[in-house]
């Protein structure tokens, strides 16, 4: 059996669905300079299979970016070996930068200091997101 050691001190990013902890390792974590362990495909009474980061000396992370990825996310923070702190992921309610606008004649692609900002318009299956420039609606996709 696989034994994988609790951390001391950082974050351990749990209910990440399957298939998940990939993308938001390669996101958020694949030039970091501290030790990372990623479980792929591990059981759970709550959601059949997960996946679970857990990052030594981290203790910032992007929640929106997680509630986009998977809102189910819970992000734990172990300071001396205990737990002191447990955050849930949301899906954001508003976006400023991390997406690009569908729409290739809004401002946002060829002026450099227009970031682009969206807000959310329905989260049923699919984000949309609309644009604040041009009104266009983005969907969003990992």
């Amino acid at each position: 059996m696989l034994e994988v050691k609790g951390i001391e001190n950082g974050l351990v990013i749990d209910h990440i669905s399957a298939g998940n902890g990939l993308k938001i390792f390669n996101r958020l974590f694949a030039d970091t300079e501290y030790p990372v362990v990623l479980l792929m495909n591990v059981s759970s009474q709550i959601i059949g299979k997960k996946d679970i980061i857990k990052i030594e000396n981290v203790f910032d992370v992007d929640l929106d970016l997680l509630g986009l990825i998977d809102p189910r996310i819970t992000v734990n923070v172990i300071k001396n070996g205990a737990l002191v702190d447990k955050v849930k992921a949301r899906i954001p309610k508003t976006i400023k930068g991390g997406l690009q606008c569908q729409n290739p004649r809004c401002i946002t692609h060829t002026d450099d200091y227009a970031i682009p900002e969206f807000k959310l318009l329905k989260a049923n299956g699919k984000m949309e997101y609309e644009c604040s420039y041009c009104e266009e609606i983005t969907v969003y996709k990992l």
